[in-house]
This record gives structure tokens, sequence and C-alpha cells, in this order.
């Protein structure tokens, strides 16, 4: 179980790195300037969204053969390596608080911004993959939080010296060696 705990935790921390929640995560961090319902709301949203993309990862290797699992899981990683290469761009604005509060627009904001995002792709595979819900889920909450918290309390100050190009060839690196271990029957 720890190896699915630290894999999840890296894959997803080092993908959310420019992706569009964590783009989100700065708009939010930068125009409500609260980071302590900012981060709590990313961590409820992200261990639900988490959570349910793990129980459909489950339910879906147990739908398929071994053999068929592993195809599907080695072609779902190098779909997702190719998907991170392509940067990624906040659609719409960020919603006011003036009604729900901080916390409750940063909660459905980043939920359903996470919906079928990479990290989301992401986490039922390794769900998939693993058979380790509470691993997966858990690794794959820190890897969210150790790429947002920065930047919901740091804010645009680190966005300039990141070299987002770099890291998104290095997720996509990630992707595509996990693609073939699975694809050449290799467990991780």
């Amino acid at each position: 179980m720890p190896g699915s705990f630290l894999v999840s935790t890296a894959v997803v921390s080092v993908a959310e790195i420019g992706d569009k929640t964590q783009l989100l995560s700065l708009l939010l961090a930068a125009r409500f300037r609260k980071p302590a319902p900012i981060i709590a709301a990313i961590f409820l949203a992200t261990l639900l969204n988490h959570g349910l993309a793990a129980l459909l990862g489950e339910w879906v290797r147990g739908l398929l053969s071994p053999e068929a699992a592993r195809w599907l899981l080695g072609l779902s990683l190098l779909a997702i390596a190719a998907w991170t290469l392509k940067p990624d761009k906040l659609d719409g604005t960020v919603p006011s608080a003036t009604r729900l509060g901080v916390f409750a627009v940063t909660f459905v904001s980043f939920f359903f911004a996470e919906m079928g995002d990479k990290t989301q792709v992401a986490t039922v595979v390794m769900a998939a993959e693993y058979r380790a819900f509470f691993a997966v889920v858990m690794g794959t909450t820190l890897g969210m939080m150790i790429a947002n918290v920065p930047v919901v309390v740091f804010g645009g100050a680190m966005a300039d010296r990141i070299p987002l190009h770099v890291v998104r060839r290095a997720a996509a690196a990630m992707f595509a060696v996990l693609a073939v271990f699975i694809l050449m029957g290799h467990g991780l």
C-alpha cells in the first residue's frame, strides 16, 4: 500500500502544476484573499471528487479481465501523458462569494473544475491498477494539496518562477513510464 500512496501523491502533485484547477486556486486566492477557507474547501472537494473517481476505477477494474484491464490502464496512461503536454486554460470566471461564502464557492468551483480533469482520470486509473482505494484517494488528495496550497498561500509570486513547459514534460514522461510498465505486464 505505501507504493500506491507514494505514486499517487507524486503523479498528481506533478500533473497538477499548471492545471486548470491550480489556475482556479490562484484566481480564488487573488479574489478572496482568505487562504484558510479556500484550502479547506480544496481539500474537501478533492477528497470527495477523487473518492468518487477511485470508486469508478475499482468498479471498472472489476468488469474487465486482467489482460483487458492491463491494456485499458496502459493506454489510458499514455493518453493522460499526451493530454498533460497541452497547457490548460481556465474556462469562465470565478463566481462571487456574496451569498455562499468563500468556502462554498471554492468547494463547488473546485469540485466541478476537477470533473473530467487529467488528475481525476489519473485517480480512476491508479485506483483500478492498485486496488487500494484509501491509499490512492489519500495520495491523490495529498498530491493536489502539495500543488495547490503554495499557490493559495503565495499566489502569483511563484507563478513566474516555475517553468511550466518543463513541468508538463516531466509529468507526461511520468505517465508514459507508468504506462509502459503496465503494458509490459509489470505491476507498480
